[in-house]
């Protein structure tokens, strides 16, 4: 796959990352609040990888740098290393008990708060994570920091000054760009993302991390958590099983049993 190219000058890169328990290991949900009971070894979302890759690209090839945010609990901080071996620079990871049970827009005020600072020329995030499938804090940051949202890239470059994707459609593809600071998601499939080499491993172990709590980013206990989000979780059930269908023999006016339960399920 052709490497990112880019004609302009180096680029600040902030990179949206998650640690999620590994999906291989079974985890379990706490039984008073309902919230995933999360290791301290989590592993970096698997979508996260190819915003990474995409950051990495531009970064080399501008003389940037590229800079990983990050909200939740720190842990081992595996996840968080594990792209910081693939060549991003440094990591923000604001870890802080009382954003617990935090909601989506939640996450991306906190995020936001984070991305202030830093003052990026292109966020890059993944389309959704893995274990909440929200998909909406990406659009949410846009909105909180005024800019234009590029989502589901399939495809992404730099050139005059601007950032061009190839935005993945129910019919294919549109041809979309806009002028830094952006912010960009991508899709799985978008680029390859780079195995860590033992020279990344090892250096990884001393990028700095910083870990602010919500006060160093101006927030009070009821801003985040379940009080900041306006939401409780009540219950938790394991979804029904698959029911065996049901056959209708077609004698010539099947296609009207069919309207007939489609009807009674209310989907027309």
């Amino acid at each position: 796959m052709e490497p990112l190219s880019h004609t302009g000058s180096a680029m600040k890169i902030a990179v949206c990352v998650k640690q999620i328990p590994d999906p291989n290991t079974p985890y379990a949900l706490d039984p008073e609040t309902h919230f995933v009971q999360r290791p301290q070894d989590q592993v970096l979302d698997d979508t996260d990888r190819y915003g990474v890759e995409v950051g990495l690209q531009l970064a080399e090839a501008t003389g940037g740098t590229v800079t990983l945010v990050s909200m939740g609990p720190a842990g081992s901080l595996q996840g968080i290393r594990q792209a910081l071996a693939m060549g991003a620079h440094k990591a923000v990871v604001v870890n802080d008990p009382a954003l617990r049970g935090s909601g989506a827009l939640v996450t991306a005020k906190v995020l936001a708060a984070v991305l202030r600072k830093e003052e990026p020329d292109l966020v890059i995030a993944g389309t959704e994570s893995t274990d909440g499938y929200t998909g909406v804090v990406p659009q949410e940051l846009a909105e909180l920091l005024g800019l234009p949202s590029l989502t589901f890239a399939r495809k992404v470059s730099q050139a005059d000054g601007k950032i061009h994707i190839e935005r993945l459609s129910a019919t294919g593809y549109d041809v979309v760009e806009a002028d830094p600071p952006v912010l960009l998601t991508v899709t799985s499939g978008a680029v390859e993302p780079r195995y860590p080499t033992f020279k990344g491993i090892m250096a990884a172990k001393t990028k700095p991390i910083e870990q602010p709590t919500i006060a160093d980013l101006g927030f009070g206990p009821g801003d985040v958590g379940p009080a900041g989000s306006a939401q409780e979780i009540v219950g938790v059930r394991a979804a029904p099983e698959r029911g065996a269908g049901r056959k209708v023999v077609d004698e010539g006016e099947a296609h009207l049993d069919i309207v007939r339960l489609l009807e009674q399920v209310k989907v027309i």
